[in-house]
């Protein structure tokens, strides 16, 4: 699971990655708002935590962005914000929790993983990719049919990040950024989409010349 964090104050933000990153999420550290918002369209991430205020654009304005552009990753404000208005205004914008500053890091933990179980219940976990094809993305299971489809922990990868941006185009370096995190030759991502390709009926993964590669649905 990746996590965006923004928050500016430089221990607790160390704090918090050092402790999430312990748990196994994959997190990735802002203080400015400009660049948590450029970093959100260049990576999909699982769940945002976001400080209100911190320079540039501050976490209310940065969510009611993101939602006019129709991104609902779910969010979570850490503040140190008491008013019951500035309550109000975080769910207005469409948070899902709000944690007041100072808070216990396990507390933060629970937070996550009930944000995490509302959006990824045991039903909406399970993705159809078509009529035959599905994906449950809890137990990383494909499925044709009845039929399990077994895929390698890397063409797994690439296919969460195909459905997870479904109906969009993902370029080479999206998948490159998303699956491995450093660079990697071209032609190394090629043979583990082609691979991936072989595996799955229908032509499920479109090729866009050019541009990257889309499952539509």
């Amino acid at each position: 699971m990746k996590i965006l964090l923004l928050e500016d104050e430089y221990s607790l933000r160390i704090s918090i990655e050092e402790f999430l990153s312990d748990l196994g999420y994959e997190v990735d550290g802002f203080m400015d708002g400009e660049d948590a918002y450029d970093a959100i369209y260049n990576k999909s991430y699982d769940i945002l935590l976001l400080d209100v205020n911190v320079p540039s654009l501050n976490g209310f304005e940065l969510l009611k962005k993101i939602k006019q552009d129709g991104n609902n990753v779910p969010t979570i404000f850490l503040t140190s914000m008491t008013d019951i208005d500035d309550l109000k205004e975080g769910y207005k914008r469409g948070c899902c929790d709000y944690i007041r500053k100072p808070f216990d890091l396990e507390e933060l933990e629970l937070r996550i993983e009930q944000a995490l179980a509302n959006i990824l219940d045991e039903n909406s976990s399970v993705i159809h990719i078509n009529y035959e094809v599905t994906y449950d993305m809890k137990k990383r299971k494909l499925l044709f049919g009845d039929k399990e489809i077994i895929l390698r922990k890397t063409e797994l990868d690439i296919l969460e990040s195909l459905i997870k941006n479904k109906n969009a185009v993902v370029s080479m370096q999206m998948l490159q950024d998303e699956v491995w995190g450093e660079y990697v030759e071209p032609a190394t991502i090629r043979v583990q989409l082609n691979n991936l390709r072989k595996r799955l009926p229908d032509k499920i993964i479109q090729n866009r010349r050019g541009l990257g590669y889309i499952i539509e649905r």
